[in-house]
């Protein structure tokens, strides 16, 4: 059910970064085509999609009773497939916008899907399921931590240890891989998300002052750090509303928000520390010389490579850039169908 120019063109080869917090699509010869949030405007009264991606996004805390904006992944997996499905097409027809998607072209496209490590027998068979009924011929799910990996240059198919801290808006991912396999993997819950959850907490606990998720994004990104930093001085005006319903405006400064997100940020740098702690000797010993590697977005809040550096004792570096790593790694694969083979789980 994809469109003729796929077929036609990239060996119909689609790679999907499937991210709770934004989606983003490679497409073979052609490099990541678009990223959108991941999310979806729905008519309640009919079930129909209204909105999807930016379009979406804009309408969060703005909609009358009648539409409903939700994010149908949660924590890195589907949590509503119908309309993940829906994204999905959405997505691909947004490639070919000019052609209208039909069974009738073949083949259909081969489709990579990024997923979290720790996913899921039944979660693997809803990404599979989905990709499939939005046109997909066959279905490869590569890990998160593992796609992150190849997209950074990581020297994956050698003998030697390589560690990956992947941090995106649902679930952080921490693997140490070697000879194209992840000797271990730690998915945990906790990532960006979450972070806006107790930024938003610590607002209604010490101000009574009630705000969204966007605003919670924009704070975390001026004013957040996990390091004591300049960033600890300065100053953000933040209005929303008190809890008699009423608007409120009050100043923050990112001591307060550093403060807030603390304990988001122990339990991240635990699992880090607790992966390292189940690596083999001889894996180990590679790590201390080539350090951990930082990808995803939510990795790049201010001073977490020094946190790390300084809980580890480990060189911590970021890979170029972070929030597409995930992306460019799954498209590294469409290029090479041994590579895919070695590294995805289906």
């Amino acid at each position: 059910m994809l469109t003729s120019s796929i077929l036609g063109m990239f060996s119909s080869d689609i790679g999907i970064d499937l991210g709770t917090a934004n989606t983003l699509v490679f497409v073979k010869g052609k490099g990541i085509v678009f990223s959108e949030p991941s999310i979806v405007a729905v008519d309640k009264t009919t079930g129909k999609v209204f909105a999807v991606g930016e379009e979406a996004k804009a309408m969060v805390g703005k909609t009358p009773e009648t539409i409903e904006v939700v994010r149908p992944l949660k924590d890195g997996v589907i949590a509503d497939f119908e309309i993940t499905q829906e994204m999905i097409r959405h997505f691909i027809k947004k490639i070919h916008k000019n052609m209208m998607l039909s069974n009738i072209f073949k083949p259909r496209p081969r489709v990579i899907i990024g997923v979290p490590s720790g996913i899921t027998t039944v979660e693997k068979r809803a990404v599979i399921d989905a990709a499939k009924q939005a046109g997909a011929r066959s279905v490869y799910l590569i890990a998160e931590p593992m796609a992150a990996a190849i997209g950074a240059g990581l020297p994956i198919q050698a003998p030697g240890g390589n560690m990956i801290v992947d941090i995106g808006g649902g679930t952080s991912e921490i693997a140490v891989i070697s000879l194209s396999g992840m000797v271990l993997s730690t998915s945990i819950r906790i990532a960006g998300d979450e972070i806006n959850s107790a930024i938003i907490q610590y607002l209604k606990r010490q101000h009574h002052l009630l705000i969204g998720e966007q605003t919670a994004e924009k704070i975390k990104v001026q004013l957040a750090s996990v390091y004591p930093t300049e960033k600890d001085n300065e100053e953000m005006e933040i209005r929303g509303r008190d809890m008699t319903g009423m608007p409120k405006s009050i100043t923050i400064n990112g001591r307060e928000i550093r403060e807030a997100i603390e304990d988001v940020v122990v339990n991240i740098v635990n699992a880090v520390r607790s992966a390292l702690e189940r690596t083999p000797p001889e894996l180990a010993a590679d790590i201390v010389e080539r350090g951990i590697v930082l990808a995803g977005g939510g990795s790049l809040i201010y001073g977490l490579d020094l946190r790390l550096k300084e809980e580890t004792k480990l060189p911590v570096y970021y890979c170029d850039d972070p929030l597409t790593a995930v992306a460019r790694g799954i498209g590294k694969a469409l290029n090479d169908l041994e590579l895919i083979k070695r590294v995805s789980f289906r």
